[in-house]
């Protein structure tokens, strides 16, 4: 039976998780340059966040079938705390790569993050099949404007100033939010409900049945994440302000229409989904966001860029609610802890390897090469998946 109280307790604790990583993507970059790092060395830094939450998503994963949830949820959340507080008085490059890579900073304002597998979880738990797309679409909604109004909060470091704080103060200051906001989610799941005792026997090992089809799904979404990874928020942030000389007030409004955008691209895509299927619905709005990030790469003027960027928000969103129902969906409840994670882990590593090579052809004046690169992988990742899940239906849908 649906639980309204549990999934709207997930959908505020994203909320406030979000909010944070919508203005650290775009300060983070700034932080970085400010303390006297280059292009490559915040790419590296991207790098170690996406590498770190990876490993941690994975672990925690598999934990996630024999422990108690709502536990591991405020550890989470113990661990985002840490991360803010670390980052504000962290200021030396060697310091700063051991924070992204074991704590909870997420480049990309998106949703990758050692939460993801655990909520999924007790998302799908919480609603009938018929619901799950709608569920994961309105979590993927709140999520994203959560995401864009943060990104639109960075501007207010600019503002800071007239309170006579520096700017390198008002960026510790982000960050020390960023570790206020963690508590505020750390709380809020510790007002969820225990686990239930399940009424089935625990598979043997976190993957039954379904090993395959999650392992198949893994290695794809892996080569769409190591595409994303060449386009992550915070390298998207410095080629505005390297390229346009954006201000960071600026980028923060463009990245607050962006995040909106896609927001409401999720019950756009929920509602697709139940005309044309979840993958169709990934496939068919993925392809065209895609020609228009290579586009952009190469548009000669400002506002031509902002536009086509736009146009791929819009579009671009439309798989991840689609996405993480169709992997709930195609497994066994018993296998959906470490389906989400085992799902997540590859994309988590594959993005991790692109920001630092993105960043290595920022600094050899290549600015374009990491977006067309991305453009191109992703359009190979769709077409691969279309043909290898055609016909892997998930219960609604057959």
């Amino acid at each position: 039976m649906p639980n309204p109280p549990t999934t709207n307790r997930i959908y505020l604790a994203r909320a406030l998780r979000d909010f944070g990583d919508g203005f650290v993507a775009v300060l983070l970059p700034v932080y970085l340059t400010s303390i006297g790092m280059g292009a490559f060395q915040v790419g590296l830094v991207a790098t170690l966040a996406l590498l770190g939450s990876a490993l941690t998503t994975l672990g925690i994963g598999y934990l996630g079938a024999r422990s108690d949830r709502r536990r591991l949820l405020v550890m989470a959340s113990a661990l985002m705390v840490a991360t803010g507080l670390a980052f504000a008085a962290s200021s030396t490059f060697a310091l700063i790569l051991l924070v992204a890579f074991v704590g909870t900073i997420n480049p990309s304002a998106g949703t990758v993050s050692i939460f993801v597998p655990l909520e999924h979880t007790v998302l799908a738990h919480s609603v009938t099949d018929a619901e799950r797309t709608r569920m994961f679409a309105r979590y993927g909604l709140i999520g994203s404007l959560a995401a864009a109004l943060g990104a639109l909060a960075s501007g207010s470091v600019d503002g800071l100033g007239v309170f006579g704080l520096s700017q390198m103060a008002a960026l510790r200051a982000m960050f020390v939010v960023y570790a206020l906001l963690g508590l505020a989610g750390g709380l809020v799941y510790a007002s969820l409900p225990p686990d239930p005792v399940p009424d089935t026997p625990q598979l043997p090992s976190a993957l039954g049945p379904s090993r395959g089809i999650v392992y198949k799904l893994a290695a794809l979404f892996s080569i769409d994440s190591f595409a994303g990874g060449f386009a992550v928020q915070s390298l998207m942030a410095l080629w505005l302000f390297e390229k346009f000389g954006l201000s960071v007030q600026l980028a923060g409004l463009f990245f607050f229409w962006s995040g909106v955008l896609g927001a409401f691209s999720f019950p756009v895509a929920a509602w697709l989904s139940r005309r044309i299927g979840l993958v169709n619905t990934m496939v068919y709005t993925h392809i065209p966001s895609s020609l228009c990030l290579i586009a952009a790469a190469v548009a000669p003027s400002l506002e031509v860029v902002m536009g086509l960027l736009l146009v791929r928000a819009a579009l671009s969103q439309m798989d991840v609610p689609t996405r993480s129902s169709y992997v709930m969906a195609v497994v066994t409840p018993a296998e959906r802890p470490a389906a989400s994670s085992v799902t997540s882990v590859p994309r988590s590593l594959a993005a991790a390897a692109s920001p630092a090579l993105a960043g290595a052809l920022f600094s050899a004046g290549y600015q374009a090469w990491p977006f067309v690169i991305c453009g191109v992988l992703k359009i190979v990742y769709d077409i691969a998946l279309l043909w290898t899940f055609r016909h892997v239906r998930p219960p609604e849908e057959r």
